[in-house]
């Protein structure tokens, strides 16, 4: 979604609220992990407020995804929920634009759905587990120690 944010830029409104669907395409294409599926568009709920003598950009995304568990590969189905805020700056304001704390907007329009892909990108998890006291398998006789127990000896 491209947000115009003049309005705040320029002191006229104080906050604009969003709530919207990112479906993967072409021009937007959200490349799950290795082994992952995301099963649904993402969600997203923020706002852009300017209220406090700055601008902030608000954002709550979530995702389901289906994948394989990292020890047992038992399926895994979840909603990865993603939150942030990133101060938001017209371009040529900064003296060093590559800083990732804020968010560079040209021309009053703020990309808000660059923004969510790269943080999902960045913060899914690079394993999943199908719960956290997992026993995945037996690395002797390969039985899934989950639902049985094996006969080998243990190695210390």
């Amino acid at each position: 979604m491209a947000l115009n944010i003049t309005s705040l830029v320029n002191g006229r409104l104080n906050r604009i609220d969003f709530e919207y669907i990112i479906e993967s395409s072409e021009d937007n294409a959200i490349i799950p992990p290795k082994d992952v599926s995301f099963t649904a568009p993402i969600k997203v709920k923020g706002y852009v407020d300017g209220s406090q003598g700055f601008i902030e950009l608000t954002v709550n995304a979530s995702i389901d995804y289906r994948g394989s568990c990292a020890r047992c590969l038992g399926d895994v189905f979840g909603t990865f929920v993603l939150d942030f805020n990133r101060t938001v700056v017209p371009f040529g304001t900064l003296q060093n634009e590559l800083n990732d704390d804020y968010v560079i907007v040209k021309g009053g329009v703020l990309d808000i759905d660059r923004l969510i892909v790269e943080e999902l990108l960045l913060e899914f998890p690079s394993r999943l587990l199908c719960k956290e006291e997992c026993a995945g398998f037996c690395s002797s006789c390969g039985a899934n120690l989950n639902v049985e127990q094996c006969d080998c000896p243990k190695l210390k």
